[in-house]
């Protein structure tokens, strides 16, 4: 399906039911993530049943809902690009004394951005999930200079830092000052590439640990289409055959009105309505489940202020005196980013290594 929104326009429907019968197309496969799959519903829901279609779930940002273990095809690829590219620049940050902001695709949901950086081991991923609604971009700011301090308390001066790209999604418009006017795309999304996250980040970053008596080298980077226009890892070439075959095999049989899903090795189809958010009429977004283990075993690795290092004055000084503040105006300043780690239920593993 090209890149335009036929659902917006209810004549623009209807063209497209013609002008598929009128080159005899009466069964439709639709490749894409969840606003193709929506224009795939309304396409069989408009034309009566008179057009068969399934839809194969493809996007990296592996935000369609599927079953909580069943990716989309793409996601690995896009990982296994993405964290080649991050083990490098953690190199380079080591040998250049520097921080790598990383933002990473995924417009709404962090799987993209917290599977990178945790199978690269990143020194902290920031994913959309963890601030909910009401985020702002200082305390997303406060979280990497914490982070910053952190490393910097351990005699490092260096770290790799991956966000997702869907954190400007959750931001106020007041907090991205110019930018109301960026333009959207046909589904009415804001055109992300539109908008230099990183280098958003980069210039708060700077200021906010400038504010503090800390002079650090950031370079923003954004891992873009590099990683969505790589050649498919061997899980991705099986899983594509895996699911086209079944797309094939379903609409042959009749069947229609599904997003197709491998689950336990069986294909298994899922009915559009089963995946349709009735709050929003649109296809629901799969978030990464932050109260899951699979989450908090990934945040537990990563170099965050955590409620230890403020409750221990030890440690708390140690943190103080890589900045200009006091011991008591540093727990002010940060104490309201380790207020979340308490409410979690906390997974011990081994310390993680510092590279």
């Amino acid at each position: 399906m090209p890149r335009a929104n036929p659902t917006r326009n209810p004549k623009h429907l209807e063209t497209a039911l013609a002008a598929l019968s009128s080159i005899g197309i009466g069964c439709l496969i639709t490749i894409g993530g969840d606003d193709t799959a929506y224009s795939a519903y309304r396409l069989a829901e408009a034309s009566k049943g008179a057009l068969k279609v399934v839809h194969v779930p493809k996007t990296i940002d592996n935000d369609l809902d599927l079953p909580h273990d069943a990716c989309t095809f793409g996601y690995q690829t896009a990982r296994h690009i993405g964290v080649g590219i991050v083990h490098n620049l953690m190199v380079d940050a080591k040998t250049t004394s520097r921080w790598y902001l990383v933002v990473a695709m995924g417009r709404k949901a962090g799987h993209l951005a917290l599977g990178i950086g945790k199978a690269a081991g990143a020194t902290i991923s920031l994913i959309p999930e963890e601030f909910g609604s009401g985020a702002r971009l200082k305390t997303m700011v406060d979280t990497l200079a914490g982070s910053v301090i952190k490393r910097l308390a351990a005699g490092r001066h260096d770290g790799v830092a991956v966000i997702a790209e869907g954190l400007v999604e959750i931001l106020p418009e007041q907090d991205l000052a110019g930018l109301a006017n960026v333009e959207r795309d046909a589904h009415d999304h804001i055109r992300i590439a539109e908008i230099n996250f990183a280098d958003i980040l980069k210039a708060s970053l700077r200021d906010r640990l400038a504010g503090l008596g800390i002079s650090a080298t950031i370079v923003a980077k954004n891992l873009g289409y590099e990683v969505r226009c790589a050649d498919p890892v061997p899980f991705d070439m099986e899983y594509t055959r895996d699911l086209g075959y079944s797309a094939a095999r379903h609409i042959i049989e009749g069947g229609t009105n599904v997003l197709i899903s491998m689950q336990d090795g069986c294909f298994k189809p899922i009915p559009f309505h089963d995946i349709m958010d009735r709050s929003t009429g649109r296809m629901r977004v799969r978030m990464v489940d932050v109260e899951s283990d699979r989450y908090r075993i990934a945040r537990t690795y990563m170099l965050r202020l955590r409620p230890s290092d403020l409750d221990d004055p030890t440690e708390l000084a140690r943190l103080a005196g890589t900045t200009k503040l006091t011991p008591e105006r540093f727990r002010e300043e940060f104490g309201a980013l380790v207020e979340p780690e308490r409410t979690r239920s906390s997974i011990r593993v081994p310390a993680a290594p510092t590279s």
